[in-house]
């Protein structure tokens, strides 16, 4: 069954855009982290024009992200005061991203860059997480240096100006470190239709010392927020935003999700972890190879932007 996709110009079938977003919604659920970063490659792989695919996923997790916000938010489990800083540094990013995005796409090199971007990001990211994990698998006396460690950090992190005492995460710190995070994550969010999440996350437990009863919706809310931004920015400045992908793509997310929740609870933390790791190296190997290897065809024709005004 064939969708036209009006933004992309495209059509697509309608269970092979709803099997994406419930796989998405599986691995997603089952590894604990937002499907963005491996959403959006997903789509461009598929066919689906970069810029059309980072403005329809970034609809998506917002979507998808609601009710994870909703129940922290009932249960308590989001520190309001940090996630306003983090919000408005995010803000500031994302109207950065968007328009760093939107210079980008004039100049014909934003699928360059979106590539290359992810070649770098999930890369780091996949080989420091495989690393972690097989540390954590073979050899647990590591354990007491790498917390010995992260003590350390967290002094040098005190130490800066600006300190402000955040109640709900019982910490008094500099707000400076906060802003810089929320700047950096709005940002790639914008710029690569990821929810930031994976990059938070880690930064919050690891950088900030963000107790575990408080960061994921914290996280949550920080993502929702700042992506609703993007989301609006990128539909009025560019057009980007196809509902009818992100609709179709949420369906399938919705599904996948619960079986993905079902599954991890079968299996160990470091596992999960080193599984994620590779799936990560995967997509940014996959981005590698399609900036080495040669296209079929050199050349493609495209509509340029509307000039607008």
């Amino acid at each position: 069954m064939q969708i036209y996709l009006p933004i992309a110009d495209l059509s697509f079938n309608v269970f092979y855009l709803a099997a994406l977003g419930a796989s998405v919604g599986f691995l997603s659920r089952l590894f604990g982290v937002g499907g963005g970063f491996l959403l959006t490659p997903l789509l461009v792989f598929s066919g689906i024009p970069a810029p059309v695919a980072v403005g329809s996923v970034s609809a998506q997790i917002v979507a998808a992200s609601t009710p994870g916000a909703l129940a922290n938010w009932r249960r308590g489990g989001i520190d309001l005061h940090l996630a306003l800083y983090l919000f408005l540094s995010g803000v500031i990013g994302a109207i950065a991203g968007v328009s760093t995005f939107d210079a980008l796409r004039s100049a014909g090199q934003l699928d360059l860059v979106i590539a290359a971007s992810y070649v770098v990001l999930l890369g780091t990211l996949g080989i420091l997480m495989l690393r972690e994990a097989v540390h954590a698998a073979l050899n647990h006396r590591h354990d007491t240096d790498i917390h010995a460690k992260l003590a350390r950090h967290h002094n040098r992190i005190q130490g800066l100006p600006l300190r402000l005492r955040f109640k709900r995460s019982k910490l008094y710190i500099s707000v400076l470190p906060v802003l810089v995070i929320g700047l950096s994550v709005g940002f790639v969010a914008a710029m690569l239709g990821t929810g930031g999440g994976f990059l938070l996350v880690p930064a919050l437990v690891y950088i900030l010392r963000v107790p575990g009863s408080v960061v994921i919706g914290t996280a949550l809310l920080q993502v929702l927020a700042t992506l609703a931004v993007s989301t609006v920015l990128h539909a009025a400045t560019s057009w980007n935003v196809d509902i009818v992908l992100a609709f179709c793509l949420m369906i399938g997310g919705i599904f996948g999700g619960q079986f993905g929740a079902a599954a991890g609870r079968h299996l160990k933390g470091q596992y999960l972890r080193a599984l994620l790791a590779l799936l990560v190296l995967a997509v940014a190997i996959r981005f590698a190879a399609g900036l080495i290897v040669s296209p079929h065809e050199a050349f493609t024709i495209s509509a340029l932007p509307t000039p607008r005004g």
